[in-house]
C-alpha cells in the first residue's frame, strides 16, 4: 500500500480522498493556490504545499510544479480527483515518467476516450450500441449538410474533445445548420484548443444514465451501480440519483454488461464511468469518464462500496475484493449539488464570504464539503459549496429526507441553488420519476423556484437567526472545528507545511 499520496485537487473532493487515505493509514499531501491558503483541505492534510497564484492555469494545472512537490514530499502516488488534470493524458504520462503512480487509468486509455470520435469507433468495434451518426470529423460544410440530411433532423453537433456539457448544440432544421456549425467549432477551439466536431442523431426525450465501473490489473471488471443524471442545465448535472427509477433489473443488467464490455475493450483499469443516453427502451453509448465522478457518493450509499478506497487499492495492484454477483443495491439515494449560484439569474456564480453556515444531519444524510463559516468562496473555480446526499429504503423516503435536509441547510452570505433543488423535489413529474434531460424547461422549474424563494423567506429569520443571535455558541463551534483540525494534524509525525 502507498505510504503517502498527493491530492492534485482542492475543495470537497480533496477532503474526500484524504478521508479514504486516512482510513487506509496513508499520509496525505495537499497542494494549494493563493486563493486557497485559508481553505479547509490544506489544513486537513498531513502536509501542504503552496504551488502558485489563484488562476488554475498557474496552480492546479501546473503539471511540473505538482510533480516537483510530489517528489519533494516523497509521495508515491498522485490522485487527481475530478476536473483539472484528472483526464489529462499528458499529466498521467508525466507521472509515470517521474516514477509516480497516477491513481487512475493509463495515459493511453485517457487519450483514447478523450476524443469522442475515436471513442465512438472503438465502441462500435466492441459491439456497444452508439447513437446513429458519422464517425468522421467535419471538414466540409456541404458534406456535413449531406450527413445531417441522411441522418435526419434534429441532429446534434458535438465537439470531439468536449466535456462538461460544453461544445454541444441541437440543430432542428437545415436553415440553422451552418451558423450552428460555425458556433460550435468556435466554442471547441476556445474551450479545448481543438475545433474538431462531428454529427450524430439527436435522441429525443433522452435520459442520462451512467454506470460506475471498477477494473483491477488482474482482469476483473465489474459494474457497481447505475445513476440517473437527467436533471441538468446546459448539459451540466445538478442532481443525481441511484439507482435510476426507469430501469428494470433485466435492463440494468444488460446496460451494466455493456459498460463492462466497453471498459474491457479499451483495457481500462481503476474507477470510471460509462455514460449512456436512454430513450424509450433503447440505450446508446455516450462517453467514458476516466476518473472519479462528482456523484460517486450516491453509488457508495446504495452499495456500501468505498470507491475512493478502491481506487487507491487498485493503483497499488490489489485485486478487487468482490465479484459481480456480490454487489447488491440497497435502498435509494440522491445527491444535490449545492452551488453558490443564482438560479434566477441564469445560474450566475455568487462568490463571496459565507457569514452563517449550518449543515444538515440526522438519519440517512451525508454531506461532502470543504467550506466553513467565514470561508470566502473564490471566483476562480467551480462554485460548489457542498454535495448533499440522502439515503432511504425507498425512493420516496430518500426524497423526503432530502427535502428535510435542504430545509435544515443554512448558508448565508452567498446566493445558492437550494431553492432550485426544493422546486425540483416538489415537482409531480419528478416524484413520478418522469425525467428527461429537458426536465427544467419542460416543467417550468425556474418559475417554481420563484415561488420557493418567496415561501422560504421566513427561514432566514428562524434557523439562520440562531447563528447570529448567539455569537458565543458560534465562536465555540468555530473553536471546536479549529481544535479538531489541529489535533488531526498533530497525529502525523511527518507534518510539514511549506
Amino acid at each position: 500500500m502507498f505510504k503517502k499520496v498527493l491530492i492534485a485537487n482542492r475543495g470537497e473532493i480533496a477532503i474526500r480522498i484524504m478521508r479514504a487515505c486516512r482510513e487506509l493509514d496513508v499520509s496525505t499531501v495537499a497542494v494549494y493556490s493563493d486563493a486557497d491558503k485559508n481553505a479547509l483541505f490544506p489544513k486537513y492534510a498531513d502536509e501542504a504545499y503552496h504551488i502558485g497564484p489563484s488562476p488554475s492555469s498557474q496552480s492546479y494545472l501546473n503539471m511540473d510544479k505538482i510533480i516537483e512537490v510530489a517528489k519533494e514530499s516523497g509521495a508515491e502516488g498522485i490522485h487527481p480527483g475530478y476536473g483539472f488534470l484528472s483526464e489529462n493524458p499528458v499529466f498521467a504520462k508525466k507521472c509515470k515518467a517521474a516514477g509516480i503512480v497516477f491513481i487512475g487509468p493509463s495515459s493511453e486509455v485517457i487519450e483514447k476516450m478523450g476524443s469522442k470520435i475515436a471513442a465512438r469507433k472503438l465502441m462500435i468495434e466492441a459491439g456497444v450500441p452508439v447513437v446513429p451518426g458519422y464517425d468522421k470529423a467535419i471538414e466540409d460544410v456541404d458534406e456535413a449538410l449531406e450527413m445531417a440530411d441522411s441522418i435526419g433532423y434534429p441532429v446534434m453537433i458535438k465537439a470531439s474533445a468536449g466535456g462538461g456539457g460544453i461544445g454541444m448544440k441541437v440543430v432542428y432544421s437545415k436553415d440553422d445548420f451552418k451558423s450552428s456549425l460555425v458556433s460550435i467549432q468556435s466554442v471547441a477551439q476556445s474551450a479545448f484548443g481543438d475545433p474538431t466536431v462531428f454529427i450524430e442523431k439527436y435522441v429525443e426525450e433522452p435520459r442520462h444514465i451512467e454506470f460506475q465501473i471498477l477494473a483491477d490489473s488482474h482482469g476483473n471488471t465489474v459494474y457497481v451501480s447505475d445513476r440517473e443524471c437527467s436533471i441538468q442545465r446546459r448539459h451540466q448535472k445538478l442532481m443525481e440519483e441511484a439507482p435510476s427509477p426507469v430501469l428494470s433489473p433485466e435492463l440494468r443488467k444488460k446496460m451494466g454488461e455493456a459498460a463492462v464490455k466497453a471498459a474491457k475493450s479499451i483495457g481500462y483499469e481503476n474507477a470510471g464511468t460509462v455514460e449512456f443516453l436512454y430513450s424509450k427502451g433503447d440505450f446508446y453509448f455516450l462517453e467514458v469518464n476516466t476518473r472519479l465522478q462528482v456523484e460517486h457518493c450516491i453509488t457508495e450509499l446504495v452499495t456500501g462500496i468505498d470507491l475512493a478506497k478502491q481506487q487507491l487499492l487498485i493503483a497499488c495492484g490489489k485485486e478487487l475484493p468482490f465479484k459481480q454477483e456480490d454487489i447488491k443495491i440497497t435502498g435509494h439515494a440522491f445527491e444535490c449539488r449545492i452551488n453558490a449560484e443564482d438560479p434566477l439569474n441564469d445560474f450566475a456564480p455568487s462568490p463571496g464570504k459565507i457569514t452563517r453556515y449550518r449543515s444538515p444531519g440526522g438519519p440517512g444524510v451525508r454531506i461532502d464539503s470543504g467550506v466553513y463559516m467565514g470561508y470566502v468562496i473564490p471566483p476562480f473555480y467551480d462554485s460548489m459549496v457542498a454535495k448533499l446526499c440522502t439515503w432511504g429504503e425507498t425512493r420516496e423516503e430518500a426524497i423526503s429526507r432530502m427535502k428535510r435536509a435542504l430545509y435544515e441547510f443554512v448558508i448565508v452570505g452567498v446566493t445558492t441553488n437550494i431553492p432550485f433543488h426544493e422546486a425540483v423535489l416538489s415537482n409531480e413529474a419528478f416524484v413520478r420519476g418522469d425525467l428527461t434531460t429537458h426536465f427544467i424547461e419542460d416543467n417550468n422549474i425556474l418559475e417554481a423556484v420563484k415561488e420557493v424563494v418567496e415561501h422560504e423567506k421566513g427561514k432566514g429569520s428562524t434557523l439562520a437567526s440562531v447563528l447570529v443571535n448567539n455569537s458565543r455558541k458560534t465562536a465555540a463551534a468555530t473553536a471546536a472545528v479549529s481544535a479538531y483540525v489541529n489535533a488531526a494534524k498533530q497525529q502525523s509525525n511527518c507534518q510539514q507545511t511549506k
